[in-house]
Parts: structure tokens; C-alpha cells; sequence
């Protein structure tokens, strides 16, 4: 097995808490929105535009100093 492949599987049992996440993607395949390499793409870029720029608000707003409490209320409003 490479060692992409088992910190991908050991990430989530490690006590850190870290978790790797597909974003949907599994689901969307299922309702067949995701068919191939260039639908793979677009919903990347579509969950990149969306759930990428929350999380990069949050990241910057945290840089700046904002309070983590309000940050982490913010992110539970924000993600599903």
C-alpha cells in the first residue's frame, strides 16, 4: 500500500481527530450527478467555490484574531 493511501485510512483513527472527506462526492455518484472524470471536476470545483470558501472565511477571520467560540458557532451555521 503507499503512504498516501494508509494516512488516508489510519487519519480518522488517529486521536488528532482529522478525518478525511469526500465532500458528498460518494452521494452525488449515487443521484448521478457525478458520471465521470469531467462531472468528478466540476463538482470538485463546485464544492471548492462553496464549502473551500467558507472554510477559507473562517481560516482568515481566525488569522485576524476574531474569537474561536464565534468562529466555530459561524462554521456549525454554515455547514450542513
Amino acid at each position: 500500500m503507499t503512504r498516501a493511501a494508509l494516512l488516508v485510512l489510519a487519519d480518522g483513527r488517529f486521536p488528532a481527530g482529522g478525518h478525511a472527506h469526500s465532500g458528498g462526492a460518494e452521494e452525488a455518484v449515487r443521484a448521478g450527478r457525478i458520471t465521470g472524470a469531467a462531472s468528478l471536476a466540476d463538482f470538485c470545483r463546485g464544492r471548492l467555490h462553496t464549502a473551500g470558501l467558507t472554510a477559507a472565511s473562517l481560516a482568515a477571520a481566525a488569522a485576524l484574531g476574531a474569537d474561536p467560540a464565534a468562529l466555530d458557532e459561524a462554521a456549525d451555521a454554515r455547514t450542513p
